[in-house]
């Protein structure tokens, strides 16, 4: 007989089955404009740009649906600090919408760092949408770097609105939210993410100049 949890199992892997079905038609899609542009020498930077963010945003996706089926889900490879900062930021940039916020980064200098690509991005990505969100209309975000001999400190910093008091110590709960929406589930996936290569996020500091998290990753060392 099928339990309840055999039942919701099932259940996953047949929406997460669906959803990459319809992942795949929007690469696919993506593929053919970037053709027909070819075709028609057609070169529009933005134009290009947004596919690429598109593609890339669907294999991030992609890639968490198969975490449904698989708990070690978990491709590493040596990767560019700088250039997946870098590449964070530009898909992020789609939050920002009307807002007026610069977003930089700013490293000490560049390494290499040892982690799954796409579990890496979506961390960035949800501590920069959530950097977003905290600034009203006018702001900046800030990437910063620090390398040391054995790890990396990687700074997220905005000066939008602090985080209240009481969720201070419990930021990283499952299921806690500080919006009026949302699931509660980004920053505790994104620590356990994390935590699963290695390395540790926390809250440095918010107050009413800025809010901080901080993410120790070790050091891809040669």
């Amino acid at each position: 007989m099928q339990t309840q949890n055999d039942f919701l199992k099932n259940q996953a892997r047949c929406i997460s089955h669906e959803i990459r079905n319809q992942i795949s038609i929007c690469d696919v899609y993506c593929e053919i404009i970037r053709k027909h542009l070819e075709k028609n020498e057609i070169y529009i930077p933005a134009v290009d740009n947004a596919l690429n963010c598109i593609q890339k945003s669907a294999k991030m996706v992609n890639n968490s649906l198969l975490d449904l089926k698989s708990l070690s889900n978990y491709e590493y490879k040596t990767l560019d600090l700088n250039n997946l900062l870098l590449q964070a930021i530009e898909l992020s940039k789609v939050y920002i919408h009307e807002k007026h916020i610069e977003m930089s980064l700013e490293p000490q200098r560049n390494c290499m760092i040892f982690a799954d690509e796409n579990k890496f991005l979506a961390v960035i990505i949800n501590l920069l949408k959530n950097a977003v969100e905290a600034i009203e209309t006018d702001g900046w975000i800030k990437i910063t770097t620090e390398v040391f001999r054995d790890f990396v400190l990687i700074t997220v910093a905005n000066n939008g609105e602090k985080i209240p008091e009481e969720f201070i110590d419990k930021i990283f709960d499952e299921g806690l939210t500080t919006k009026n929406y949302g699931s509660g589930l980004g920053l505790y996936i994104c620590k356990n993410n994390l935590n699963l290569m290695g390395a540790d996020l926390l809250l440095a500091k918010s107050d009413d100049n800025s809010t901080e998290f901080q993410i120790r990753f070790p050091v891809k060392n040669a």
